[in-house]
């Protein structure tokens, strides 16, 4: 399979808590952007509970029938050096026009993704991806990724359940963490990784660099062995 180059770049506390809101708090919150902008990957993913928070209203889309469109598919409503990609499985986001969007979103759906939020995305003009029966197949998606929308490189910036899908694929080359001075420990909140299955074993890494900043955060970054 052809596949980007992929980087998962998270910032997270000393114990590997990635949560928004808590990271807001800590030092290291700049070197998070000029880090991500520093790794040149002009795409990137996101969840969907990320991207209803942060990209959209939060409103959710009622299709008025239930057939699912049940196979795999892409559509490319636009070249571009660089995508917005959000990872919404079964289709359930609403988007603002994406002629005003300052880069295009392109949406990753499975199959269970109903014919009407299809037609939706393509009279909005939003390119997407449809791979994967009842979940999304993460390998198949980024294959189309590489060979029809010519990504070369991106970023993962999602949530735990994703980062851990990735790496769990065997999908991911690079981890790239912004570590900010302070420690969470709410057992409640999300980690770097989660969801990977129980009998899986840890994966060795590579260190590639480090860099410490005046303000006690400090860049690390990785190579998958």
């Amino acid at each position: 399979m052809s596949k980007p180059y992929i980087i998962c770049h998270m910032m997270m506390s000393v114990d590997g808590r990635i949560a928004c809101s808590m990271t807001a708090q800590l030092e290291g919150q700049n070197e998070y952007y000029s880090a991500l902008d520093a790794i040149d990957a002009p795409t990137r993913i996101s969840g969907r509970v990320t991207a209803a928070t942060e990209m959209t209203s939060g409103q959710t889309f009622q299709a008025k029938g239930a057939r699912a469109y049940g196979k795999n598919g892409f559509a490319k409503q636009t070249d571009a050096t660089g995508y917005n990609i959000v990872m919404d499985t079964n289709g359930t986001l609403l988007w603002e026009n994406e002629h005003e969007a300052p880069k295009p979103h392109l949406i990753i759906m499975s199959q269970k993704v109903s014919r009407d939020y299809i037609d939706y995305l393509n009279g909005q003009g939003i390119s997407w991806i449809v791979a994967g029966k009842d979940h999304i197949d993460l390998r198949k998606a980024m294959d189309i990724l590489a060979t029809e929308f010519h990504v070369k490189r991106l970023a993962i910036v999602g949530g735990g359940k994703i980062n851990g899908g990735f790496l769990d694929a065997g999908l991911i080359d690079e981890l790239s963490i912004l570590i900010g001075p302070g420690a969470d420990g709410r057992s409640t909140e999300p980690s770097l990784f989660d969801g990977r299955p129980a009998d899986r074993k840890p994966i060795a890494l590579k260190l590639k660099s480090t860099k410490a900043y005046p303000d006690e955060a400090v860049w690390l970054r990785y190579l998958i062995k």
